[in-house]
This record gives C-alpha cells, structure tokens and sequence, in this order.
C-alpha cells in the first residue's frame, strides 16, 4: 500500500509539474508586438520624426506621394541627430510583417552631407522631370535604390531585390517624381 501511494505521489507529481510548465511557456512564449523592435532602435511616427528634422535643419522636406504597388502594414519614421552634422538623415521606413521582400526605404541627408556614389555601384542614369538626374545603385544583394538630389536635399529610395519585378527603376522615378507637386495653396 505505502508503495501504491509512493508511486501514485510520483505520478501526480510529474502530471502537475508538467502542466504548470506548459501553462507557463505558453505565457512567456508570446511573440512580442512587431512594433516595438523599431520603438527600440529610434523609430516613431513619420509625422513626428519629420518634424524633428525640419526643426533641426530649420528647412521644409517634401516626401514623395507615391509608395511601391507592393502590400505594407507599417511605416515608421526616425530622425538621426548623430554627433557632427555629416551622418544626419532622415528615414522612413515602409515593412510587410508577414513579407521580409516588402521592405521600401527613403533615406534623406543634406545635401552638403551627401554620399558619393562609386560609378561601380550605378546600373542606370534617370533623368527626373524636373531634369535632375538619378541614379540607379546595387547598394548590396538585396537592395537596390534610386539616389537624386532634389532642393538642398540627397534622396534614397531604397527596395528590396525580392520585389524588382513590381518595383523596377522606372516606378521608383515615378515616385521620385511625385516629389515636385504643388498644391492649390502652393500656386
């Protein structure tokens, strides 16, 4: 009988640990909110960012209208207020949680702070219509972007190679196009 209940001790014992286990795994092992992994490294809204770098450089930045024909479910915006004016930018950033492929980047620097572009990396000139020119970069594998310079200001409109065939060089000058709009106010 004292083994009876012994091993019926036992048994309970590892049906009751286990259950708490998996009752507890189950509660730390939610995934954590795709948001905040950008919160966590400077984004916010574009709205807000925007107006952080306008202050910073007491100046007016126009975004493009047009976004890629390509599915997101979040943008977010940060401004980079780095030691020394060379590495300030701008940045929106366009992601698919559900699509790594549907990723679209505008970067923004001063112009006085702009990149310099190695011809090895250009694949195409653009002439934009307001007959500025563009260049169409490899920036890595998996990224390839459209650079102009519009105002006082340096532009990249950056893609994720998984999505060139809907978002070829051609639609990302027509976004980089929909930059020089004016509104009735404007005229």
């Amino acid at each position: 009988m004292k083994k009876c209940i012994y091993l019926l001790s036992f048994v309970l014992s590892i049906v009751f640990s286990t259950n708490i286990d998996k009752g507890y795994a189950i509660v730390n092992d939610r995934p954590r909110p795709f948001e905040e992994a950008y919160i966590e490294i400077g984004y916010k809204s574009v709205e807000e960012a925007l107006i952080n770098f306008e202050k910073h450089f007491n100046q007016r930045l126009a975004l493009p209208l047009r976004v890629p024909p390509i599915v997101f479910t979040h943008k977010f915006g940060r401004f980079n207020d780095l030691e020394g004016a060379l590495n300030d930018s701008f940045e929106v950033e366009y992601v698919n949680e559900n699509s790594g492929k549907n990723h679209y980047m505008i970067k923004v620097k001063h112009i006085d702070h702009k990149l310099k572009i190695p011809s090895k990396y250009v694949l195409n000139d653009y002439t934009l219509k307001n007959g500025k020119k563009a260049q169409f970069i490899k920036i890595s594998t998996n990224f390839k972007a459209l650079v102009f310079e519009r105002d006082c200001w340096q532009y990249t409109l950056s893609i994720d190679s998984g999505v060139s065939q809907q978002v070829t060089p051609e639609v990302l000058v027509e976004i980089a196009n929909s930059i020089d709009y004016t509104t009735t106010s404007e005229k």
